[in-house]
């Protein structure tokens, strides 16, 4: 892991106004336009072959293109040249890998929320300590009922599946490394929260603030669409590949305890590895008796947040001006910067 004082030097020797970077993929259309509606110029790191598509959005597009072969050979020097500063998210975080963790550019957040994130023990940890509801977490050997097995990484959910027992596992998942987890059922909700320690509006925490900046639905594939097949007589495979995102809107009556379910796992990030900055989302799953639990937690942007390019119906209660994730990020760094306070939430 780089050390923050080394991100802190290069982000010192910045003599112009910094510029926000991604890779073009993810979130990174609602990033670019978020950072030109606040005035903030953008890097896009792209493969040659998608220019075309991402110069054809003429609010969404980047102001400038860093082109690669491969996303793990990203010109550190080039970046920290062009004053940089890179906003990560899932497609960053996949692509790019354990490298992340070194690389010498400064990046919004804190680098090691996505190290925790990475890790599928740590990040049951993080909601333990949080004192969340989980799923319980099996060993092949104590499966006694329908279990979801993930594995390493932020795939989207491909190649996740269901085992029933442990010889099931052990014909379908072998030695491969991965997390079995009991299969809930119940209604999935993804929250969208921000962590500002900045902000003076929002649910206060221990640290700062949050804000609840939007709610989505994943749609999986064929999970969300095997009705369709079995009542037409078809036996098709339980898949969760997730093809695309739906908004939502949660009863009212259950917000109050999403935004206690999102100060806890703010305040939990800095006991653990010294804080969780910008956008953060925690998937769960709610019960027919309203009991929500806690699977997983992205530490970074979702891409649930591209259904709310302009605002959702909660950030339209926070701000007079729309409002997107992307647009939320360029805000807080934009501020911090004028505040002289950016290595507070940059590493």
């Amino acid at each position: 892991m780089l050390g923050k004082e080394k991100i802190d030097s290069i982000l010192s020797g910045y003599k112009g106004k910094f510029k926000i970077a991604t890779i073009c993929s993810h979130s990174s259309l609602q990033i670019f336009a978020g950072a030109r509606e606040e005035g903030i110029k953008t890097i896009g790191i792209c493969k040659k072959e998608n220019k075309k598509f991402y110069e054809s959005f003429p609010r969404a597009k980047p102001d400038e293109f860093l082109f690669v072969d491969d996303y793990k050979d990203i010109d550190e020097n080039e970046l920290v040249a062009r004053d940089a500063i890179i906003v990560p998210h899932g497609s960053f975080v996949e692509y790019v890998g354990e490298k992340f963790d070194s690389l010498a550019v400064p990046i919004y957040g804190n680098r090691k929320s996505v190290m925790w994130e990475r890790s599928r023990e740590r990040m049951f940890e993080w909601m333990k300590k949080a004192g969340l509801k989980t799923p319980r977490i099996f060993k092949p050997e104590n499966i006694d009922g329908p279990a979801l097995v993930k594995f390493p990484g932020a795939k989207g959910g491909r190649g996740y599946m269901i085992v029933g027992s442990q010889k099931e596992f052990d014909l379908k998942v072998g030695d491969r490394e991965c997390m079995i987890q009991e299969f809930l059922i119940g209604v999935r909700a993804y929250p969208h929260f921000f962590f500002s320690p900045i902000s003076e509006i929002g649910y206060e925490t221990a640290h700062g603030r949050i804000e609840l900046l939007g709610v989505d639905k994943r749609v999986e594939s064929s999970a969300d669409e095997i009705a369709r097949a079995v009542s037409a007589g078809l036996k098709v495979p339980l898949t969760f590949t997730v093809i695309g995102n739906e908004p939502m809107v949660l009863r009212e009556s259950l917000l109050p305890e999403y935004m206690e379910i999102g100060a806890k796992v703010s305040d939990a990030s800095f006991g653990l590895f010294g804080g969780l900055f910008g956008p953060y989302c925690i998937e769960t799953i709610i019960t027919e008796d309203l009991e929500i639990y806690a699977f997983e937690i992205s530490a970074r942007i979702v891409a649930g947040t591209n259904v709310y390019p302009r605002r959702s119906p909660y950030s339209s209660y926070y701000y007079e001006e729309p409002m997107s994730t992307g647009r939320r990020i360029a805000r807080e760094l934009k501020v911090a910067s004028g505040k002289k306070r950016l290595k507070e939430i940059v590493y």
